[in-house]
């Protein structure tokens, strides 16, 4: 039987590990703010599972603006408003699920996506759920909205093995991220939903139709003055 003692020494050890973990996460979000994530899970697991990674990082201002505004206007329209989750889209996604439909709307917003391919790893289990709120709370507190997007542009999936603007845009047109045009910015963003599935270029049938609606999104939304404050490098 193990003595009072003993377990006094286990809790205080692990109240150390725990307050070491809790520093150390809280460091690595600092830090992140300045300096770009050196490998995402979801990266580690596309090289397991033999896509390969291809991932080049750049600044903010060497990105296409079309490329920024076509990612916002097709994932999260309510970008520069919200303190990093959309409230009446879970509402909605809830309701949907709850229904059982075999095919799950999700309603995460573009600073829920960055905590977790950033920090956490992809399933849809209450634990992972959890941690994507803090994580999503704290970029939100430190990195700001530019910053976010910044990594968003940087670390999402945007085909097999194809992680980032830059490594999208010369994949799928052999150019710099900062010379995508409008439409080619809005195949791109088409294809967030599902990079696996849907070929850019050639565009598959649902970039075809898909990417239109982004286009007609971008014009919208371009004229946002909120929008504008965030796009403006």
């Amino acid at each position: 039987m193990v003595g009072k003692g003993t377990l006094l020494r286990l809790v205080h050890v692990l109240k150390k590990i725990f307050l070491f973990l809790f520093a150390a996460q809280f460091i690595y979000i600092i830090v992140l703010k300045w300096v770009d994530p050196p490998i995402t899970v979801t990266q580690i697991g596309s090289l397991i599972s033999g896509y390969g990674l291809k991932r080049d990082y750049v600044a903010f201002k060497d990105i296409s603006t079309y490329a920024a505004l076509a990612v916002i206007s097709s994932e999260d329209q309510l970008f520069p408003d919200h303190n990093g989750f959309d409230v009446k889209s879970i509402k909605k996604a809830m309701d949907s699920n709850s229904k059982k439909s075999k095919r799950l709307r999700g309603a995460s917003t573009i600073s829920q996506q960055v905590a977790k391919n950033v920090f956490l790893w992809q399933d849809r289990s209450w634990f992972r759920k959890g941690l994507e709120v803090y994580f999503t709370f704290m970029i939100e507190a430190v990195w700001g909205k530019k910053r976010i997007l910044e990594v968003y542009l940087n670390v999402a999936e945007m085909g097999k093995g194809v992680f980032g603007i830059e490594a999208a845009a010369q994949k799928y047109f052999k150019k710099s991220a900062k010379k995508l045009t409008r439409t080619e910015s809005a195949k791109i963003a088409a294809a967030l939903p599902n990079p696996k599935a849907y070929v850019v270029n050639p565009p598959s049938s649902y970039i075809n139709k898909r990417y239109p609606w982004v286009l007609l999104q971008m014009d919208n939304l371009n004229n946002d003055p909120d929008i504008q404050r965030v796009l403006k490098p």
